[in-house]
């Protein structure tokens, strides 16, 4: 081997041997609360992909989607017509907030889709639950940050994953989650007058 070569094999090495001393002390599992908040866009889709994921090695898993309407999206397309055996799916909302103009009818629907998450979290045999642009309904006084901090707190079974999305995550539930991510917006085509299109926002 060259120089370069053996250097690069020594540094790796290292590299394995430490990261293996790290992860032989990462022994414990729970059930997580799990935050996709942030301006950019791939929050639910982050989320729909560990959905997926669940369903893949069969994992009852359930989603409740606090805002989006009835607009067909391939997620809840695929879902439906080839895994509802494994996958609970619920589109509670009625459409995005500037277009229902309704705040009690939005507070209606917010309630409603709240009272579906808590039953399908209390249920221990599901491993995994989406709740999908729960985040905006709170923001909005849809949903009581509190009861939501209550339920997963006090309620939430500990092997539950619990995934929440959507805009200006509270920063109550940003302090008991497990898992916070933040999507960052650099680029977006609508901005360059380009519409949402199939495949890539829904």
């Amino acid at each position: 081997m060259t120089d370069d070569t053996d250097r690069h094999a020594m540094k790796m090495a290292k590299k394995k041997a430490a990261r293996e001393k790290i992860m032989a002390t990462k022994t414990d599992e729970k059930g997580l609360i799990i935050v996709h908040t942030g301006k950019g866009k791939g929050k639910s889709s982050a989320a729909f992909g560990m959905i997926f994921r669940c369903i893949a090695h069969d994992m009852q898993c359930g989603v409740v989607q606090f805002i989006k309407g009835g607009m067909s999206t391939g997620e809840r397309d695929l879902i439906l017509s080839k895994f509802s055996d494994i996958c609970e799916f619920h589109t509670m909302g009625e459409g995005f907030t500037w277009e229902t103009q309704d705040k009690a009818r939005d507070t209606e629907m917010a309630q409603a889709a709240w009272r579906k998450a808590q039953e399908l979290i209390r249920n221990p045999e599901n491993r995994m639950v989406l709740l999908d642009e729960i985040n905006i309904a709170i923001r909005y006084g849809y949903v009581d940050i509190n009861d939501v901090v209550e339920f997963l707190t006090s309620e939430k079974p500990e092997m539950t994953h619990v995934v929440l999305t959507g805009r200006n995550a509270a920063p109550e539930l940003i302090e008991i989650a497990d898992l916070v991510t933040e999507m960052e917006l650099v680029k977006h085509p609508f901005r360059s007058g380009i519409k949402a299109q199939i495949g890539v926002e829904y």
